[in-house]
């Protein structure tokens, strides 16, 4: 049994893969809080939610296995392992609640409000990463060490 058999640790890179995808996306949102007619964006969690509950059931284990993602041509590829840079999650206009004259719908203090709830869950993710990390190295060590 491999690492990326795990289904705690698949999840929790899935988890951790789609948050750093959502800082991309609200750090386009800030960059264009002047730009005339930028709508807000964000990723769509629902259907990521989706896949996950259906990962962490058993459900559909072959079609919705949450695998290792590669985003570096330098990483080594495991078994499973996916192209991080091809996977993309789905962004939905999301604006805020406040459009400009120009027709521009970011509100900065909207966007650091979600910047900061997702560097909180991603630093929440990869306690839990560390956490379990080190159950499993303690469960594998011999006894009295």
């Amino acid at each position: 049994m491999s690492m990326s058999d795990i289904t705690i640790f698949q999840t929790l890179r899935s988890t951790m893969s789609m948050l750093g995808e959502r800082q991309k996306v609200l750090a386009r949102n800030i960059a264009n809080a002047d730009t005339p007619g930028f709508a807000a964006q964000d990723i769509d969690e629902s259907s990521f939610q989706k896949m996950l509950g259906q990962a962490s059931a058993g459900r559909g284990r072959s079609a919705s296995r949450v695998n290792l993602q590669v985003t570096d041509s330098a990483h080594i590829r495991g078994a499973g392992a996916g192209n991080g840079a091809s996977k993309s999650y789905k962004t939905v206009l999301r604006p805020d609640s406040e459009t400009t004259l120009n027709g521009n719908s970011v509100v900065l203090e909207e966007q650091v409000m979600r910047v900061a709830e997702t560097r909180m869950r991603y630093e929440a993710a990869a306690g839990l990463y560390e956490k379990s990390m080190g159950l499993l190295r303690l469960a594998l060590s011999r006894p009295g060490r």
